[in-house]
């Protein structure tokens, strides 16, 4: 039996599985919040105490690098290492492996019914694959073709340089400078930079947000479900919210746009996390392929890349494909 994760940094889902049925035949599945445990072994041993299983190997999809086998997560205060865990759960192999990388692995091996088109485009036989994944945080990656097979790469990217495109991200970039001291893409378009946009449109035009949802936000000790539920079901009760989303789904048109470059993914580019599916109709209208494509020069030959929406758990189905593949080496 194998146990793979998706560890997020607000959601751990674990699901177990068998060499014999494969991952998408899943035996049990659990889910937690992340934030409610102090590490992984103690999620782990109540899953399988719940279903009374034993596994022999274990992959997980962790958010941040992974050097060596040993992973310091970005949005959890944990610290996990293969050795320490396989000792721990008494398993034969543990891998881990960044999250990205796992929705990397996934993407070669997506049904068409696990995704949603917004741009047709024309894929470049063998060419390379650029993943962006909107969730807690904002992960990245790409695949590349090694003669034989595509070849994940993990990237941190999402906390790279922010660019502002507008005067009005402009302003952004400057609220953020002066309440981080650096701006990234991720303090901008993920799920824990929502607040953030919200606050700098606020501080534009601060009547313009309702007493009763202040009040809400202030009591909240997570604003952004607040503010995610308020722009896509009370668009015109909230003008505030709905701006954060529009800005949003620029930046990450944007910055789409700027990974196809810089990787040159001819063989598509992929949205995964768990934001893009929630906000189908806004990646659908337009704006998002008018900043995915507004490069100058290159416009046009952006315009021909594919883009398409993962609407499966695919860092869950990375980590499974991947743990299958290196629990036969033991």
């Amino acid at each position: 039996m194998l146990i793979a994760g998706d560890i997020g940094g607000t959601s751990a889902r674990l699901v177990l599985v068998s060499r014999k049925g494969g991952a998408r035949k899943i035996i049990a599945r659990h889910e937690v919040r992340s934030g409610d445990f102090t590490g992984l072994t103690p999620i782990v041993e109540a899953f399988l105490a719940a279903n009374k299983a034993r596994a022999t190997a274990a992959c997980f999809g962790v958010p941040g690098p992974v050097i060596d086998g040993r992973a310091h997560l970005t949005n959890l205060p944990w610290e996990l290492d293969e050795a320490g865990l396989r000792k721990s759960l008494k398993l034969e192999r543990v891998d881990l492996l960044n999250d990205l990388q796992a929705i990397a692995h996934a993407v070669p091996q997506l049904l068409p019914t696990e995704m949603l088109e917004i741009n047709p485009g024309k894929a470049v036989k063998n060419g390379a694959i650029a993943v962006l994944a909107p969730g807690t945080g904002l992960g990245e990656a790409f695949l590349v073709w090694d003669g034989a097979r595509y070849v994940p790469c993990p990237s941190e990217g999402g906390h790279a340089d922010f660019a502002p495109a507008n005067h009005v991200q402009a302003g952004l970039w400057r609220f953020l400078t002066d309440r981080f001291g650096h701006a990234s893409y991720e303090r901008v378009c993920a799920g824990s930079g929502v607040p953030n946009v919200y606050d700098y449109l606020r501080s534009l035009d601060p009547a313009s947000e309702s007493p009763g949802f202040a009040a809400a936000l202030q009591s909240a000790p997570d604003r952004t479900p607040l503010i995610m539920e308020a722009a896509l079901d009370k668009t015109e009760q909230n003008p505030l919210a709905a701006a954060t989303l529009r800005i949003m789904v620029d930046v990450w048109g944007a910055e789409a746009g700027n990974l196809a470059l810089k990787v040159m993914a001819m063989g598509g580019v992929y949205l995964g996390g768990g934001m893009p599916v929630r906000v189908l109709p806004q990646l659908q209208d337009g704006a998002f392929m008018r900043a995915f494509s507004d490069k100058g020069r290159f416009a046009a030959l952006l315009g021909n890349v594919p883009v398409r929406v993962i609407t499966v758990n695919a860092a869950l189905l990375g980590a499974t494909l991947y743990g299958l593949e290196r629990a036969k080496e033991t």
